[in-house]
């Protein structure tokens, strides 16, 4: 081996390279929630293989249970991805990409298991127990993102209360907590998702709300105090790790969940999607200034439903994640109450084009009798209901994980316990799923794989709840690289 593949960390040099050049996903690690707060096995990491020429292809292969209850395990992160593919020649470790991190959003735990040793039986090495979150006064830790230093950085939600609040905490490489990461006083009103560029020496982070709010599921009343609430983005001197400029998107941009820098990180752009009113935010940095300007760039129109008795009432799409293909092509975003999938070329970033639409399931779909859409801006009539290998699927896509060839869209059901058991009491009875959406990358477009669907409904413990998806070779949504 020579002296230079000796340095090398575990991912690619650019994005493209790992477009190119990375593997077929084989294994898709899922962060699964159990609804049943009696059930002692509590949430798991299911491993489902997606390799097409396995006999157990697209079945849960092994399930990483964490035996305890209450922890709503939602996302999850690597100790070392891209950022670490140049290492120093003299370096005496070389990281590698052997443990997942899974934060607990309600018990502040966090759980980091061994991929490595037996990838397709990964098990817990680690537990941080919730109350380290809260020695340092922050609570709801949710996106992780490994540093090219080594170390690990987690945002969080809140304070030791459950109040809305934003930082983010930082472990070593060993998962001892080093503090928060934010200096000065300055801090963002709510946390959620953050990505870096120190290219530029900038982060962006978004806003959710308060964890006292949230974890109860949302409530009409909610609107009369939207303070519990976020609607802005905010960017950080990576360098300094202090907050220099917010930008409030107003009631459009009520609740701005996923953020994403454009792979290439000579890029000082990319987009926020907005869940509650189903709108899409670019934002880019100025020409010859630190400050960044942002734009809504895609508007899904509410609908107005009647659902039963009740009064009607204007259903936003939720739009709670959004993907990028790593050559900065193609943004997906998910609609989980309209109940529909899309695609949009994005090489003007400024202008999407929409070149894709799968619908699977959501709240007005043609068979449920007891929903009337009284006005809809998009569509003529409501849609069928997506039937996979014999099963109607309830609820809507949710979390999104896109092949590293953008060739395959894998889409999960389950947004957040508390609030499936609102809006799709049907799919925590029965069970979440996860499909796989067939990609034309040269072309646009997508097609639905009628022959694979991984059913929840039929776990061990009783259904359970899909979320997030990661691969043990890096993904679209994990990894960030340096100029």
């Amino acid at each position: 081996m020579s002296e230079q593949k000796c340095c090398h960390g575990p991912g690619y040099p650019t994005p493209l390279d790992a477009m190119k050049n990375g593997p077929r996903e084989k294994l898709l690690y899922t962060v699964t929630v159990q609804p049943n707060l009696d059930e002692p096995h509590g949430d798991y990491l299911a491993t489902v293989d997606v390799d097409p020429d396995s006999p157990t292809y697209c079945q849960v292969i092994h399930r990483t249970f964490t035996n305890r209850t209450g922890n709503e395990l939602h996302h999850s992160g690597w100790n070392a991805c891209s950022s670490c593919y140049y290492v120093d020649k003299n370096a005496k470790r070389i990281p590698k990409r052997d443990k997942l991190v899974l934060p607990s959003v309600n018990s502040d735990f966090i759980y980091v298991l061994d991929v490595a040793t037996d990838p397709r039986k990964p098990e817990i090495c680690k537990v941080v127990d919730g109350q380290v979150l809260k020695s340092h006064n922050v609570t709801a830790p949710h996106t992780t993102h490994c540093l090219a230093d080594g170390n690990i950085m987690i945002s969080i939600m809140g304070d030791a209360e459950g109040n809305a609040t934003c930082d983010f905490v930082l472990f070593d490489s060993e998962f001892n907590c080093l503090g928060t990461w934010i200096k000065g006083d300055k801090k963002p009103h709510c946390g959620y998702d953050f990505w870096y560029q120190p290219y530029w020496d900038v982060m962006v982070s978004s806003e959710w709300g308060a964890p006292k709010k949230f974890r109860r599921g949302w409530r009409d009343e909610d609107m009369n105090d939207l303070t519990q609430y976020g609607c802005r983005i905010n960017f950080f001197k990576w360098s300094t790790r202090t907050l220099f400029q917010t930008i409030d998107l107003g009631m459009e941009g009520f609740t701005p969940l996923e953020v994403r820098f454009m792979h290439d990180p000579k890029r000082a752009e990319g987009f926020v999607g907005c869940a509650l009113n189903a709108k899409v935010f670019y934002f880019k940095k100025k020409e010859d200034s630190d400050e960044y300007v942002s734009k809504k760039v895609i508007d899904v129109p509410t609908k107005l439903v009647k659902f039963g008795d009740n009064e009607p009432q204007p259903v936003g799409g939720m739009v709670s994640d959004i993907i990028l293909s790593l050559d900065d092509r193609y943004l997906y975003i998910n609609l989980w109450r309209h109940g529909d999938l899309r695609q949009y070329d994005v090489s003007d970033p400024e202008n999407p084009k929409l070149t894709g639409q799968v619908f699977l399931g959501g709240a007005i779909c043609k068979d449920l009798t007891d929903v009337e859409v009284i006005e809809d801006k998009e569509l003529k009539e409501r849609p069928e209901p997506c039937v996979v290998k014999g099963r109607r699927l309830e609820g809507g896509p949710q979390m999104m994980q896109l092949s590293l060839d953008g060739k395959r869209l894998y889409v999960s059901t389950s947004l957040f316990s508390a609030w499936d058991k609102m809006m799709y009491p049907k799919m925590v009875e029965k069970g979440g799923h996860i499909v796989k959406i067939d990609i034309d990358h040269e072309n646009g477009g997508m097609k639905l794989d009628e022959n694979f669907l991984v059913d929840f409904g039929k776990e061990p413990y009783g259904p359970t709840l899909p979320h997030e998806m990661r691969y043990p070779g890096g993904d679209c949504t994990s990894d960030i690289w340096l100029a």
